[in-house]
């Protein structure tokens, strides 16, 4: 069996790559792609493997945007942070996935079903991307409002009004308030995103999630990138992906 894998974060493509042998030692590998771009100019350059392990969460965008630009021939199984909620959409659909961090025994069992898919004359489901990111809009449609942070032996709220912006920095989370105020928050920047009303705030890349109201300048910067300046200062470069800047600019308000 032929698999490729799509994961944008580095250690967790080694990871999956080094459980897939574990479980399944005669699975080839044939590529790990990072993002949309790389996926979909993989898939047109190559005969499309018999399963693909996808992340939803990428670079330059959700990975459901490969299927609008390509037919993709793959079982898909998504690797994903969405919540129970979210995944209906995957059940409705017959698309397996997998909670990250990845258990082993779940990716064993989901390798199962697919050998018992390919064994079996049944037809694998045509993908029905419109109900999936349908079901995924109406589970975003209840944001938060505000965060309940621990200082001390204190739970403090904040509303999210009072918020300038989230980081991570060494694998932890921190609101950073417009009062210059820094507080831990226990959810990764994928699951912010999720969280998060997008007209209010926009993942500018990896380490940062801004609001408009954070931001201190905007400028144009080497090879089609954006350099942000955020107030409260953050004590370091902030950059727009070239991938990401035209989005960036239509949540400012472009036309």
């Amino acid at each position: 069996m032929r698999v490729l894998i799509i994961e944008d974060e580095n250690l967790a493509a080694k990871r999956i790559m080094k459980m897939v042998k574990e479980q399944e030692p005669d699975f080839i590998i044939e590529g790990i792609t990072d993002s949309i771009e790389s996926s979909v100019s993989w898939l047109k350059a190559n005969p499309h493997p018999d399963l693909i392990l996808m992340d939803i969460e990428l670079a330059d965008g959700q990975s459901f945007e490969i299927f609008n630009q390509i037919d993709v021939k793959s079982t898909i199984i998504f690797t994903t942070a969405y919540d129970e909620f979210a995944i209906r959409a995957f059940k409705v659909n017959s698309i397996d996935y997998l909670l990250k961090p990845i258990d082993a025994a779940e990716l064993k069992n989901s390798f199962e079903k697919f050998k018992e898919l390919k064994q079996s004359s049944i037809v694998a489901p045509k993908l029905d991307m419109e109900t999936i990111v349908s079901a995924l809009k109406e589970k975003q449609q209840s944001y938060k409002h505000r965060f309940l942070v621990k200082q001390g032996q204190r739970l403090i709220p904040i509303d999210i009004q009072e918020i300038a912006y989230f980081y991570t920095e060494d694998k932890v989370s921190f609101i950073k308030t417009y009062t210059e105020h820094r507080y831990i928050v226990d959810h990764s920047l994928d699951e912010l995103e999720l969280l998060l009303d997008p007209n209010n705030f926009f993942r500018a890349n990896r380490q940062f999630i801004v609001g408009p109201k954070c931001l201190d300048g905007i400028h144009n910067h080497f090879n089609g990138k954006l350099k942000i300046n955020l107030k409260p200062n953050t004590g370091e470069e902030v950059f727009v992906s070239r991938e990401k800047a035209a989005d960036f600019k239509k949540w400012l308000g472009e036309k």
